[in-house]
């Protein structure tokens, strides 16, 4: 006779191994290599799906607002940590039909479906200034051409031709007192001049003016080897081609930088489009255990600066009786078609040392939006957590006192411990003489073979000159003395690098220190030295220093906790 639990798990495997197709559907992203993009121009629809989805894609509810010129798709799959994970993109090439905010409807993917999105197409250009002999030209715009100082500018260059080039070279961006950051991969497009057919190369770059006044950017110039369209009389030997060298020069760009505006009352100067400060902690930070450690993680994101502009998050005072460890910030950025992304991290140890209430300062950082011309105040509040005493402490073992006399029941004899009070004084009184005796055995051992310290002498020339130097800096910028914190840079960048200049010094320092080093500079040079403030500097070369050491070791980052 057949079990009836044997089928009834059988059968409920059986609808487990058709589950999948009903309760996991891929999901499709959509996403454009530009936005806003021209009438005229062509660009590209990227769909994005997490997994193999339940059909090929139906483009069709596209042809409504675009022209579809081509489509083409990739797949990708990677195994990281035992998981393995797998995206499919189809890029579909289009030009839009008419302008406005146009979205892109949901396709179906089979019974998967996109999500809708929406792409900025602006009015065609009419009538563009170009000669009919314009068959190769260059063209560059900067927005804003008036920004504030440190703020982020999108500096664009474009490569228009009708023409076959064999090879081309483009000169780079120069703007003295600028960052200059290239961002991502050059784009290619087509688009119409007058009724002519053009292909773009396109390339982008944020540029971030340290100083404010008028600033042009030199002119880049484009050397190319186009192909003729002519052949050799010898009916084109080895069908080699004909080409001619060309070079073109785009025009220059001037901005307006202006200062930080009055109305900002932040001591730290931070300009940004968007700017995100979050708080995370490892655990609950209202239930923490005394000498158990919780890590708070402080996150700052910014979009449209740099993350040498990013200031300190974790600097405001606690309890004594709150233990903090802070770790070195991890600092990146990312560098999109829109511009540059500042991150930076900061993990933080917490350890109470003892049960109560504690109270963490509040963070604030005021910064400048650059899109709505105001001063804005990213905040974490004040954050209060609770420490509890540990469960399972033991307290400290003392000498037995004699008990006071009290009538126990008949049953508790039994169990009572047969040594005697005179007895149990010596046994503890032995052990802790023999406790003692291992401790001051372990102390002399310590004494006996600690390394002595290096003595001065046996220094080398170049770590007393450098440490001399770091003194002088910092005793320079604890002083806000400019020019003597010029000195010492120099007299550390000869000894540290091999380097004669300030900027020589910046160029292989970290993205911080470098702009800080700048700064100093163009404080010298603009006869301004009184009002220099050295803190900043000094902290940009110790965080500098710290990520040098990380860099050149793999050691727990938590090794201070633990350290005798």
């Amino acid at each position: 006779m057949i079990n009836m639990n044997i089928i009834k798990k059988l059968f409920f495997l059986l609808l487990l191994s058709f589950a999948p197709a009903v309760v996991f559907a891929a999901q499709i992203s959509v996403s454009f290599d530009r936005n806003p993009v021209s009438q005229d121009e062509s660009f590209q629809i990227i769909f994005t799906a997490n997994d193999t989805p339940d059909n090929d894609p139906d483009f069709g509810p596209l042809e409504r607002d675009f022209e579809i010129l081509g489509q083409s798709q990739s797949s990708n799959s990677s195994w990281i940590n035992g998981k393995s994970s797998k995206t499919i993109q189809w890029t579909v090439n289009v030009m839009a039909k008419h302008p406005g905010s146009l979205i892109v409807p949901a396709v179906k993917f089979g019974d998967d479906v996109s999500q809708p999105a929406s792409v900025l197409v602006t009015q065609a250009t009419v009538n563009k200034a170009v000669d009919a002999d314009d068959d190769l030209f260059l063209e560059v715009d900067a927005t804003p051409q008036s920004p504030y100082v440190q703020s982020q500018v999108l500096y664009a260059v474009r490569l228009y031709r009708r023409v076959e080039i064999a090879q081309a070279s483009l000169s780079e961006p120069e703007l003295g007192d600028a960052v200059i950051e290239k961002l991502g991969d050059d784009s290619n497009y087509n688009t119409q001049i007058n009724g002519v057919n053009y292909l773009v190369t396109e390339r982008k770059y944020a540029v971030f003016p340290q100083k404010s006044g008028a600033l042009t950017i030199k002119p880049l110039m484009l050397t190319a080897e186009v192909v003729a369209n002519t052949r050799p009389n010898f009916n084109g030997f080895f069908n080699s081609q004909m080409t001619k060298t060309k070079k073109i020069l785009s025009k220059s760009v001037t901005l307006d930088v202006k200062p930080a505006p009055a109305t900002f009352t932040g001591k730290h100067w931070l300009s940004a489009e968007q700017l995100v400060l979050k708080e995370e902690w490892s655990g609950d930070n209202q239930q923490m255990k005394v000498g158990e450690p919780l890590t708070r993680t402080l996150t700052l994101l910014a979009k449209g600066t740099t993350v040498g502009q990013l200031p300190e998050l974790n600097i405001g005072k606690v309890d004594e009786q709150l233990k903090t460890y802070p770790d070195q910030p991890a600092l990146q950025e990312q560098k999109k078609p829109e511009g540059l992304i500042a991150f930076r991290e900061e993990k933080i140890a917490v350890i109470p040392s003892k049960a109560g209430f504690y109270k963490l300062p509040a963070i604030e950082i005021p910064w400048f939006n650059s899109q709505s011309q105001k001063m804005e105040i990213a905040k974490i509040p004040e954050t209060t957590i609770t420490a509890l005493e540990a469960v399972g402490v033991q307290p400290d073992i003392a000498a037995p006192v004699a008990p006071t006399p009290v009538q126990q029941p008949q049953k508790a004899e039994a169990v009572m411990p047969t040594i005697s009070q005179p007895q149990q004084q010596n046994v503890w009184l032995w052990v802790s003489v023999f406790l003692a005796s291992g401790w001051l055995a372990t102390l002399a051992y310590f004494l006996i073979k600690r390394p002595a310290k290096k003595p001065l002498a046996e220094k080398s020339e170049r770590e007393i000159r450098l440490e001399d130097s770091v003194k002088s800096l910092k005793k320079a910028c604890a002083d806000n003395n400019a020019a003597v914190a010029k000195d010492a840079l120099l007299a550390w960048g000869r000894q540290k690098f091999g380097a004669t200049s300030l900027g020589a010094i910046a160029e292989l320092s970290d993205a911080r220190l470098r702009d800080e080093i700048l700064n100093l500079n163009q404080v010298l040079y603009g006869k301004a030295a009184e009002l220099w403030q050295g803190k900043k500097l000094f902290q940009a070369f110790v965080e500098n220093k710290a990520r040098e050491k990380m860099a050149a070791t793999d050691d727990d980052k938590l090794e201070p906790l633990y350290r005798l």
